[in-house]
């Protein structure tokens, strides 16, 4: 006891309290600052409560706290087993009552913040079931259940995305890494836009890349989606494999069976089925609902310490080994009556279990034979998918075992191979990246220092003027060596010249008189240049009016395909109507009275009188509820006067029995208090 009331004292002197108090203060306090001391720790825990006991009467403060602490669960301890004894306790603020209140509150005020939280919303109004008959106060019951279920399920969601999210430290230490990144991508992006801007055309450059990325994207997407249909088609063809399977095992079976194996094998399933649904799940289903209706009263519970727990192991040991000896009293009074049906209860408990354990067993062996043909479908499948669906026999699947083998081996090898490159790439793909990072660190390195120098840039200008010297070198070599093969050149083509023009001389003067000619030849060819442009021009527009007329005709042509094939369409619609009609003409004039029956004309006229029939019915019906309108409205009146009349009744009753039972409880803590 003096633990609890140190444990109580720390408690209240530090926050949210901060009382001051010390174990002799504590000790001394009267009953009523005890109670308004109790009523400052339940308004901590839940504001509503948060009032000044003086300015109530003490029989609703006790009603008031009761109320709280049932909400929370609170069982009084075991030296306090009357509850009217408690209840008169808290009225007159007993220590021995108030103390292990306030202890148990102090224990859990975090816990019992949420779940007082939590009863706002959660604690059901009891509406009586005489209320629940109006319809407007069933829905509006119907809709407060619902809403308090979605309370439930969003608290659920809000306490799982607290306890799942992650902390500031670690948001804290990703936002700086990110910023971090941002800041070299902005420096890389800069750097990339100086090297850019010295490249003729790189707006339109970038253009056509930001083109390619889309054309990528776009292409990613087509691929997504040619995956997403190749696998709806596979799932579709496996649908349609198993029916086939289906219906071929069921033709098979309709072939080689006759009427009394079918009629016997269903006989069976039904006999099966009627035990499971008869016995076996009925058994499982309530030992299913007596474990969740167990669990659902433990989770009811309060939290249990663990003299709690041992106390309830002590009662079930002692409620087991009473039960043990009720049932050695019943054997031995019993047994000579029973000995007789002992074997037939053996018996019949021992078949019983192995009619379980069969039916177990058979609903196994069920499952795996449909996982097992499911992956047999899956299996044929994928051979129908390669290049040999057919199943090989015999010498050929001894040959495809060995091409089978050798192709394993030469795969084998190839991997090895393989294996190799990959590491070796990985390798140098590592040294790469390590190099990489070690020229951008120094590139930052050299540009800091150049901003400090105050010469940024010096870095990047000086690499392009080495680029630049490096290719002007290289094109004045070109050019040396050009002019040098030239000058050889000229050399041998005037050596040539001089020997052409010696060969040529006699050539040249015939030449002359020729050149006359081609004048005139000229002349005549330009003449003639004219006409054929002009009649080119001619052609040209010509050929240009006739696609233009082929073009208007292709277009033409697939209108009047597409009229036709839609006309055609018409014409075997209205075929098919037409003989539809002249079947229900057939029907209709056929002297038989069954066939006659059959046409739509007669359903048709069958179906109106039956409709005018209901609804003749109807405004029979209604002009009933018109003429007992009024005397109905007039009782249902009656009756809601009644009803308020007798609740007033119950009002005015319970009022009274409040009163007399203050009355009682103030006069027994008037003699408690004379006795003391």
């Amino acid at each position: 006891m003096g633990d609890q009331i140190q444990f109580i004292v720390e408690k209240l002197n530090q926050e949210p309290f901060r009382k001051n108090y010390n174990l002799i203060t504590f000790d001394s306090l009267e009953s009523v600052q005890l109670l308004q001391l109790l009523n400052d720790v339940l308004g901590e825990i839940d504001p509503k409560h948060a009032v000044d006991i003086r300015e109530e009467l003490p029989e609703q403060t006790a009603k008031r706290m009761l109320s709280l602490l049932g909400i929370f669960k609170y069982k009084p301890p075991g030296n306090i087993s009357d509850l009217s004894t408690f209840r008169q306790g808290l009225v007159t603020g007993s220590k021995p009552v108030i103390h292990p209140v306030l202890h148990w509150l102090l224990q859990r005020t975090n816990e019992l913040k949420k779940r007082a939280y939590l009863a706002r919303f959660l604690v059901k109004l009891e509406v009586p079931a005489e209320f629940l008959q109006d319809d407007t106060v069933a829905d509006i019951n119907k809709q407060y259940e619902e809403l308090m279920e979605a309370f439930k399920n969003l608290h659920k969601e809000c306490e799982q995305l607290k306890t799942s999210g992650l902390s500031t430290a670690e948001i804290r230490r990703v936002k700086i890494s990110m910023e971090e990144e941002k800041d070299q991508l902005i420096k890389r992006v800069e750097r990339l836009k100086k090297r850019v801007e010295t490249v003729q055309n790189h707006q339109r450059m970038l253009e056509i890349a930001r083109q390619l990325r889309l054309e990528k994207e776009r292409e990613e997407s087509l691929a997504q989606q040619k995956h997403e249909q190749k696998s709806q088609l596979f799932h579709a063809e496996q649908r349609l494999q198993r029916a086939q399977l289906q219906l071929k095992e069921m033709q098979h079976a309709v072939v080689d069976s006759k009427p009394e194996s079918l009629m016997k094998k269903l006989e069976e399933e039904i006999n099966f089925n009627s035990y499971l649904v008869t016995e076996k799940v009925p058994r499982e289903l309530e030992s299913k609902k007596n474990s969740v209706y167990l669990l659902q009263k433990v989770v009811a519970e309060p939290a249990m310490s663990q003299s709690d727990l041992s106390g309830v192991e002590m009662k079930i040991n002692e409620v087991n080994a009473e039960m043990n000896q009720l049932i050695e009293k019943r054997m031995m009074k019993y047994e000579p009556i029973d000995s007789k049906f002992s074997m037939y209860r053996q018996q019949a408990s021992i078949i019983s279990r192995k009619k379980e354990a069969k039916a177990q067993e058979l609903q196994a062996a069920k499952e795996e034979m449909s996982s097992a043909e499911r992956q047999m479908l899956q299996k044929t499948s994928q051979a129908q998918e390669l290049e040999g669906a057919d199943v090989l026999k015999g010498d050929e699947f001894k040959h495809y075992v060995n091409k089978l083998r050798s192709k394993n081996t030469f795969y084998k090898k190839k991997r090895l191979e393989i294996a190799e490159i990959t590491a070796e790439y990985g390798i140098l793909q590592r040294t790469e990246e390590l190099l990489k990072q070690r020229h951008e660190a120094l590139q930052q390195q050299l540009q800091a220092i150049e901003e400090k120098k105050g010469i940024s840039g010096y870095s990047y200008t000086q690499e392009e003027l080495e680029r630049v010297s490096a290719v002007k070198s290289e094109m004045d070599e070109m050019k040396g060596r050009t002019l040098d093969n030239m000058s050889e050149m000229v050399k041998k083509l005037n050596a040539m010249v001089a020997e052409k023009k010696a060969s040529l001389a006699p050539v040249i003067k015939e030449l002359r008189q020729l050149r006359q000619k081609c004048q005139e030849l000229t002349q005549e060819c330009d003449e003639k240049k004219i006409q054929y442009d002009s009649c080119a021009a001619g052609l040209e527009s010509n050929r240009s009016a006739l696609e233009q007329e082929v073009k208007a005709l292709l277009e033409e042509r697939v209108q009047e395909e597409s009229n036709y094939h839609y006309i055609n369409c018409m014409k075997r619609n209205l075929e098919v109507q037409l003989q539809r009609a002249k079947e229900e003409m057939k029907v209709y004039v056929s002297p038989d009275p069954q066939e006659r029956r059959k046409a739509i004309r007669e359903q048709y006229t069958r179906i109106i009188l039956e409709q005018e029939n209901l609804g003749k019915k109807l405004r029979e019906k209604q002009k009933v509820v018109r003429e007992n309108h009024g005397p109905n409205m007039k009782q249902i009146k009656m009756w809601q006067d009644l009803e308020q009349l007798m609740e007033c009744k119950r009002e005015c009753f319970l009022k009274q029995q409040n009163q007399t039972a203050i009355g009682q409880v103030i006069q027994e803590g008037g003699k408690d208090r004379l006795v003391l």
